[in-house]
């Protein structure tokens, strides 16, 4: 085999495929029943219930998803274009539209209309226009020789080099500097948007990476049919028409060898792989290399991120149609209070399956995910009482915010469930349950990222996923599939 692939997310299968279509032998190796990690789904009752992601961004014409289903072989998306999504903050709410020109009218009208904020939104959107056109370009970090620094500046544009100023910036500093950190329904709104997509406060978000994350609407959110079991039904049957072979419930205990020639152990036996990719957190990439060199290099990133992970609870439930009707758009971001802290229900996305999509729902019903972040800490060290008694009130007030968009919801249920952590160390090997990787701040993002090839040139050994850059998300992970993709390709000796 040319390459053993450890773990069946999105990265790792991404990654794969990739391979795969240039003509390499790949193996996926997956714990679980099936692939998608924490962009999974699960079935019940009828239901098809999306575990983590809920939309697949940037999948249009041009973008980063784009790229990998040409590159792939497979076609466009059989998938819904979503117009946007409504956030409802403690004294207002608002529409973040697709359309670059509606958003730009909405949050003027609703947030603000100064110098001050034009001035704002105009960097976040300067910032977001270059960086998303250099991720589709293939820009790569940590900048580590030559070659890639010329890549990168050609990526970015040698015209736009000067914004690399920003680099050190946080979303936080933006706001002071125009003067409108104190601004609460702007900095609530945005709270909200970077917890979602780097999981840090504004204080700690670095800039140029939170800029990307509010703007993910205009890089376009697509929601498959049948949700994520939908798309990765396509994402498997062309792997498996390229030749790439997948092997469940193989859970990874020890990856050994040298270049050319490694041992991958599983619960079912031995793969043989000239190369290995490590579609897996970092916890877990130290832990089954635990006798070769990457595990020690590991070691210090592992550390440096112990107190920057975080989770997730949500909760799924089948419902009714009548209980959801009444608003345009399918899915909602809620605030409670500007307050508080994130988290626990003070910030919750609502995504709700699509009318007539029989693949999410039995005919007549919808299927409903409602999602918050959480501290593992507050789950840890639980008896079973007091962890199922913790669970039941997480998730009743999930479901009563929830009301604010649906104000039936949950009333007649044929299904509900909520999933914690725990859930997701159990189903998705998850260390501590953490999910999204570790949280971005500019000590552990871009050029302090855990670099793909920290194990060396030539090792034969690949980091991929969450854990490296450019981290969170369905596009983050695409992105760095392909960075990985390219890289091993040009290994000398490797293509054949």
């Amino acid at each position: 085999m040319d390459v053993a692939v450890v773990g069946a997310g999105l990265a790792g299968m991404a990654t794969a495929l990739r391979l795969q279509a240039a003509g390499l032998s790949t193996v996926v190796l997956e714990a679980h029943g099936h692939p998608g990690g924490c962009a999974g789904w699960f079935r019940k009752r009828g239901f098809s219930f999306d575990v983590g992601a809920t939309t697949l961004v940037d999948f249009g014409p041009g973008g980063v998803g784009a790229e990998l289903l040409t590159s792939v072989g497979l076609g466009p998306l059989d998938a819904e274009p979503l117009p946007g999504y409504r956030a409802f903050l403690p004294d207002r709410d608002l529409v973040l539209y697709r359309d670059p020109q509606r958003w730009h009218t909405e949050r003027l009208r609703v947030l603000g209309d100064t110098e001050a904020h034009r001035r704002f939104w105009a960097l976040l959107d300067e910032l977001a226009d270059v960086f998303w056109r250099a991720s589709r370009a293939g820009v790569t970090l940590p900048v580590r020789d030559p070659a890639t620094a010329w890549r990168d500046a050609r990526a970015v544009g040698l015209g736009q080099l000067p914004l690399a100023r920003y680099v050190t910036w946080t979303m936080g500093d933006a706001l002071r500097r125009h003067g409108l950190r104190e601004d609460a329904p702007l900095t609530g709104l945005l709270a909200m948007l970077v917890e979602d997509t780097v999981h840090a406060g504004l204080d700690r978000a670095p800039l140029i990476n939170a800029a990307l994350g509010v703007t993910i609407r205009g890089a376009g959110l697509y929601r498959h049919s049948g949700g994520m079991h939908g798309f990765w039904r396509g994402l498997l049957s062309r792997y498996r028409e390229l030749g790439g072979q997948i092997r469940f419930a193989s859970m990874v205990t020890a990856v050994a060898g040298r270049p050319g020639a490694y041992t991958v152990t599983t619960r079912r036996g031995v793969v043989a792989a000239r190369r290995v990719v490590l579609a897996v957190p970092a916890q877990s990439a130290a832990r089954v290399c635990a006798g070769l060199p990457l595990a020690a290099r590991l070691a210090r990133f592992v550390r440096r991120d112990a107190d920057a992970l975080g989770g997730a609870c949500v909760v799924f439930l089948g419902v009714p149609e009548g209980e959801v009707a009444g608003q345009e758009m399918t899915h909602h971001q809620l605030l409670d209070s500007y307050t508080r802290p994130l988290g626990e229900g003070n910030n919750m996305f609502v995504s709700v399956s699509a009318a007539g999509d029989t693949a999410s729902a039995p005919p007549g019903h919808r299927a409903v995910m409602l999602s918050t972040h959480t501290e593992l800490s507050s789950w840890r060290g639980l008896d079973e009482p007091a962890y199922q008694q913790r669970k039941k009130e997480l998730g009743e007030h999930l479901v009563a915010r929830a009301r604010q968009a649906y104000p039936q919801l949950g009333e007649r249920a044929v299904y509900a469930s909520v999933a914690t952590p725990r859930a997701y160390a159990r189903f998705a090997q998850r260390p501590f349950g953490a999910v999204g990787g570790p949280r971005q701040h500019p000590g552990n993002a871009n050029q302090h990222a855990v670099p793909h090839d920290l194990a060396g040139r030539g090792s034969g050994l690949w980091l991929v996923g969450d854990s490296t850059w450019p981290g969170l998300g369905t596009v983050a992970c695409v992105l760095s599939s392909r960075i990985v993709a390219e890289g091993m390709l040009r290994e000398r000796g490797f293509r054949r």
